[in-house]
């Protein structure tokens, strides 16, 4: 098992936080809602935003708006494997893409659904 967090915080008008990470970990903060500053450069973020955290970095925020901000913290220890990635898959191989993007276009293997859903960006550009 590889070690992970999921925190989702929220923070009344006027908070401040600060959450430690490992160093050794990657992570990322995602913004949900409202608007805040986030660490030591006082990086400013809106809803629908990611922020990747540099090695070693801890989590500082504050909220100097007058609305709650809502984010979540992802991290997590490096797996140390390739990564080969195209459009929304990402695999360890091109191989496992190759099989992945078959197995979508035959709703096979975990893509049943698929036959049936279209995405939004799909339905404008009308596929």
């Amino acid at each position: 098992m590889t070690p992970t967090m999921y925190l989702d915080f929220t923070l009344k008008p006027g908070a401040h936080l600060l959450q430690p990470i490992w160093a050794s970990w990657n992570a990322f903060i995602y913004v949900l809602e409202g608007e805040g500053v986030f660490g030591s450069r006082s990086s400013s973020a809106t809803a629908h935003h990611l922020l990747l955290l540099g090695s070693g970095d801890g989590v500082e925020a504050w909220n100097k708006s007058s609305k709650p901000l809502r984010f979540i913290l992802v991290g997590g220890e490096p797996l140390g494997e390739p990564i080969v990635q195209f459009g929304p898959f990402v695999m360890n191989t091109q191989e496992e893409i190759d099989q992945t993007i078959d197995d979508f276009e035959n709703c096979v293997n975990g893509f049943e659904s698929a036959k049936h859903w279209r995405s939004q960006a799909a339905i404008a550009l009308g596929f």
